[in-house]
């Protein structure tokens, strides 16, 4: 029996992903308009405010996939290291004059009329040179010097996110990504579990040692208040704890099928910035626990494509570019649920393709771009008539 044809490089293409994200932003922004409408009507006199600049980034980001799909994603393995720097170099902006404070915090930058966060050009630049270190050490990454190497690399984009812009969520989420990448490249990652199952006890010690030892009325212990109100956000209902506790209101409320599209009452000014972090806590109340499944199972089929193509990569940098951005968006699925649902203390998270936000929307489908790249790359089998005659 002769072996099936392969097709030549180019001519897959993995429409399933593609079908998915078109899915999820549509959805975004019936999300944003339904959830932003009231606030924006009250503070600029136009429902549509949010959802228009969320429609316009996102065609934006829709052009850069594009090309992005269409690049040859060996010619990024070239340019890895200064995209690396760049993007490390974005996060001393927002020290300059051209940072922007936004709600007292400095996360963006500001340069003409054009704004963005430097966080999520680091989460990309991150995946990058994480890929084409790995790719390049190749065998090597079972040696322990370049599991430290590949493990400084992550964590100096990431130090530099919390100490400059005070940003520990993105940071939490480039050494997430980098965790994972870790996993995949190296051959032997037995130390690795060990060493999370230190890093387990460690965490569960400190909780412990918080929770019994800290005042939490203390204003010294100001930065432990998350984790008390996380525990019993009721105490700080006035404070730290009000977000939490509107959200899961927001959730018990919408029942098995939701009060309808719309008709959210949680959105009318009880939810700060609804249509940021807090967005799926409107989802179950508007479209109720069967619409938050539908999106939990849309980010599940994404997640289960992504790791299709990055099983079929030509290369293990195709590979591991794909397992990075796999990592970011379901960590950022996964802590985003986990925090509008109180199951981790509160830290700002938006949920991918869905959340309001215009840089994270540009850059998360630039990471999509580059993955339906890697799909094209892929060559599959053609079963023709004579072979399956076996002539």
């Amino acid at each position: 029996m002769k072996k099936p044809e392969l097709t030549k490089k180019g001519q897959f293409f993995d429409y399933s992903t593609l079908i998915i994200v078109f899915v999820l932003l549509a959805f975004g922004l019936v999300m944003i308009y339904s959830t932003s409408s009231y606030s924006a009507a009250a503070t600029y006199g136009d429902s549509a405010f949010y959802f228009k600049k969320q429609l316009m980034a996102t065609l934006l980001g829709l052009a850069a996939m594009m090309i992005m799909s269409f690049v040859p994603y060996q010619k990024i393995y070239r340019f890895a290291v200064p995209v690396y720097v760049i993007t490390i170099l974005t996060v001393f902006l927002v020290k300059t004059g051209l940072g922007l404070d936004v709600k007292g915090a400095t996360r963006w930058v500001k340069i003409g009329p054009l704004s963005f966060q430097p966080a999520e050009a680091v989460k990309l630049g991150t995946i990058i040179i994480l890929a084409a270190f790995a790719s390049f050490s190749g065998k090597y990454m079972a040696k322990m010097r370049q599991n430290i190497f590949f493990l400084i690399i992550a964590l100096i984009p990431a130090l530099l996110l919390f100490v400059i812009t005070n940003n520990l969520s993105s940071a939490i989420i480039v050494v997430g990504i980098a965790y994972i990448m870790l996993i995949v490249s190296n051959p032997r990652p037995r130390w690795i579990y060990i060493v999370s199952v230190i890093g387990i006890v460690a965490v569960t010690a400190l909780l412990v040692y918080v929770f019994n030892n800290l005042d939490p009325t203390s204003d010294s212990n100001f930065r432990f208040k998350r984790l008390f109100a996380w525990r019993d956000p009721e105490h700080f209902a006035s404070e730290t704890g009000y977000q939490t506790i509107q959200a899961m209101y927001a959730i018990g409320s919408g029942g098995f099928f939701g009060k309808g599209l719309g008709n959210s009452i949680q959105k009318l000014g009880f939810i700060p910035e609804a249509h940021n972090d807090m967005i799926f806590s409107i989802v179950c109340e508007e479209l109720g626990l069967f619409g938050a499944i539908c999106i939990i199972i849309l980010f599940i089929l994404l997640i289960y494509r992504f790791m299709v193509v990055a099983n079929n990569a030509p290369d293990l940098f195709g590979s591991l570019l794909v397992v990075g951005v796999l990592a970011h968006i379901g960590i950022q699925v996964i802590l985003n649920i986990a925090v509008v649902t109180n199951t981790i203390p509160n830290t700002g998270i938006s949920l991918p393709f869905i959340s309001y936000g215009g840089t994270s929307v540009c850059f998360l489908l630039v990471e999509i771009g580059i993955v339906l790249n890697v799909s094209r790359q892929i060559r599959v089998p053609v079963y023709t008539t004579n072979n399956r005659r076996g002539e």
